[in-house]
C-alpha cells in the first residue's frame, strides 16, 4: 500500500510538470504539481474506500492528475 502511494505521488508530480512544460496549463510549475498530487491523493483514497477505478495504479494516477488539471484551474479562472 505504501509503495503504491509513493508511486502515485511521483507519477502525479511528473504529469504536473510535463503539463506545464508542454503548455497544456498556465498555472505555474509548482501550482500544477500541487493540483496533480491533490487529485491523485483524492482518487487513490476513493479507490481504497470504494474500490472503483482502473486496474493499474499508474493509470489511476495519470487519469486523476489530468482530471484535476482540467477541473481545478477552469473552475477558479475568471471569465
Amino acid at each position: 500500500m505504501f509503495p503504491t502511494l509513493i508511486g502515485t505521488v511521483v507519477i502525479a508530480g511528473i504529469v504536473g510538470y510535463l503539463a506545464e512544460k508542454s503548455g497544456f496549463t498556465r498555472n505555474g510549475i509548482l501550482q500544477s504539481i500541487i493540483i496533480c498530487v491533490g487529485g491523485a491523493f483524492l482518487f487513490y483514497f476513493v479507490r481504497l474506500m470504494f474500490g472503483f477505478g482502473f486496474n493499474s495504479p499508474g493509470l489511476n494516477a495519470v487519469v486523476s492528475s489530468v482530471g484535476a488539471l482540467i477541473i481545478v484551474p477552469t473552475h477558479w479562472r475568471k471569465r
